[in-house]
């Protein structure tokens, strides 16, 4: 069964059911924040948000969807943002490291979100692809509406791989920022 929490600003839920879904992301995030994303369950979240288990599973499919949603909610925050630069790399660039820092001021999300796109729940792999999709058009955004198919895929390959990065302990989001830099550089230089 698919939830619901997916079809916001709740397309097709109803006001009442939309209150619930604001309630259950607002009370997921405030429980990520105070518990952290190994102890966070579904039970808990529903227990903060004032509603019923029964009725959390209904918008959320498992804490990983929460976990989706709540990066979807995250990226769409700033969605509108205009990528900054004279030249395409250093509009790429202000892409990577911007999403870079605002995930270094979000240690708790960006903790629990890399695990949570690894999953296999259809609400997890619909998020994860328009997640996906929000990094290729931020990409695009930056370097125009002539921009390179595989150009693309290759800097949202690279973000992706760097956020798995991040994501294992490898390196901090901080890091992932300033060694992003580089690798623009080199996708954008074997494009010229």
């Amino acid at each position: 069964m698919s939830s619901q929490v997916s079809a916001s600003p709740r397309q097709g839920l109803n006001a009442r059911q939309a209150e619930t879904a604001e309630k259950l992301l607002s009370a997921g995030l405030d429980e990520l924040r105070a518990v952290g994303h190994e102890a966070l369950t579904v039970r808990t979240v529903a227990q903060r948000a004032g509603v019923s288990p029964a009725t959390a599973y209904t918008y959320l499919a498992s804490k990983n969807h929460l976990f989706a949603e709540l990066f979807w909610r995250f990226l769409a925050e700033d969605a509108g943002r205009t990528p900054v630069g004279d030249s395409s790399l250093e509009r790429v660039q202000s892409v990577t490291r911007h999403l870079a820092e605002r995930l270094a001021a979000a240690p708790e999300l960006a903790a629990a979100v890399t695990p949570a796109l690894l999953g296999t729940d259809p609400d997890v792999e619909r998020l994860r692809l328009r997640i996906g999709a929000e990094f290729v058009d931020r990409f695009r955004e930056a370097l125009g509406p002539d921009a390179d198919p595989a150009v693309l895929e290759t800097l949202a390959l690279a973000f992706s791989g760097a956020l798995l990065q991040g994501g294992m302990g490898l390196m901090t989001y901080t890091e992932l920022g300033d060694r992003l830099d580089a690798v623009v550089a080199v996708i954008l230089k074997g494009n010229a």
